[in-house]
């Protein structure tokens, strides 16, 4: 099965990754698939003042950085404080694939995930399950963030599993909310 092409030239990505190497190689690679507007940061404070001056579409953040951790700056965005938009997509990479770090990212509302060394493929592939499997934001107590169930259904009737599934109401679909 082929995966469909999209013209990304009016994407708009940031990356965000402390090692200049690999940041050259992911910028490259994003410019390689046809985006024209990259920017780059070094670091945390760095990628939040480019994320306040410029219009961004997605994220593309190593996790390990210098300096701000890739968790406290995915804490940053997803709280919405200082213009940030707490809605944009957020790719993360890492060399460090252990699932307590996956499931860290994956916690702190992270989009998608993507271990290093990465592929040109694999980070279209990304960007197209970004375009055409949009998630839907949830607010519990403890999260904010893209929901974190790949399938929806809200005919669901089975039992919730989960320790903070005490009622829908202790769940905001912020999609639902933004359109009422």
């Amino acid at each position: 099965m082929s995966m469909k092409t999209y013209a990304l030239e009016a994407v708009s990505v940031l990356v965000v990754e402390d090692n200049r190497f690999m940041r050259t190689i992911l910028v490259n690679v994003i410019k390689g698939l046809g985006v024209t507007h990259v920017l780059e940061a070094r670091e945390g404070n760095e990628a939040l003042e480019e994320l306040r001056n410029n219009s961004i579409d997605i994220i593309i953040m190593d996790w390990e950085l210098d300096g701000m951790t890739g968790s406290k700056l995915l804490q940053t965005v997803r709280s919405g404080k200082r213009g940030l938009n707490p809605l944009i997509p957020v790719i993360v990479v890492s060399a460090n694939t252990i699932a307590r770090n996956v499931l860290q990212a994956r916690d702190t509302g992270m989009t998608e995930f993507l271990a290093k060394p990465v592929s040109a493929a694999a980070i279209y592939a990304r960007i197209v399950s970004i375009i055409e499997n949009p998630r839907r934001f949830v607010r519990t107590g403890s999260y904010f963030g893209p929901d974190r169930r790949r399938r929806f259904d809200p005919g669901y009737l089975g039992p919730k599993r989960r320790a903070d599934d005490r009622s829908m109401d202790d769940v905001d679909d912020i999609d639902a909310l933004n359109q009422a």
